[in-house]
């Protein structure tokens, strides 16, 4: 794309140029539509772009997305606005990856234990006896006279 027209009034070119020279330098091989941006309106010469396209020429991203949705060429549209940058998050550096840890072998059964007898407990020897929770003293109301 080639821009023309004056200040805040801009219009654009869509020309074929060399992959040594930009657009901006003036020198084109060939001028295939105009777009105009503030009435948003493309006009191509739909028949030139696939020629050219035919024989190895590379549109830009903007024109592209232009072509695709004029329906000049089949595909879909590229993203051609810059990454998010999120500057509130601080960057953090990621943790070297582990090689994965492999399942441990299945273990076999336990072999039986024989049982244990329980010992009787001497009647003797008993819990200690609880302490009894001092008596809570309950909160005093308010009364009607506090209240006036």
């Amino acid at each position: 794309m080639q821009r023309t027209g004056r200040i805040k009034i801009p219009t654009y070119r869509i020309v074929v140029a060399e992959h040594t020279s930009s657009p901006k330098a003036g020198t084109n091989v060939e001028v295939v539509g105009t777009y105009n941006p503030k009435i948003k309106v493309p006009v191509l010469n739909a028949d030139r772009i696939k020629y050219w396209i035919s024989v190895g020429a590379k549109p830009s991203d903007t024109v592209h997305n232009m072509l695709v949705s004029q329906n000049v060429i089949p595909g879909t549209k590229i993203n051609v606005l810059p990454k998010m940058k999120n500057r509130a998050a601080p960057v953090v550096e990621e943790a070297p990856v582990e090689a994965p840890v492999e399942a441990p072998a299945p273990t076999p059964a336990p072999e039986e234990v024989p049982a244990v007898e329980e010992t009787p407990v001497p009647e003797e020897v008993t819990a200690p006896e609880e302490t009894p929770a001092p008596e809570e003293v309950p909160a005093e109301t308010p009364t009607e006279e506090a209240a006036a």
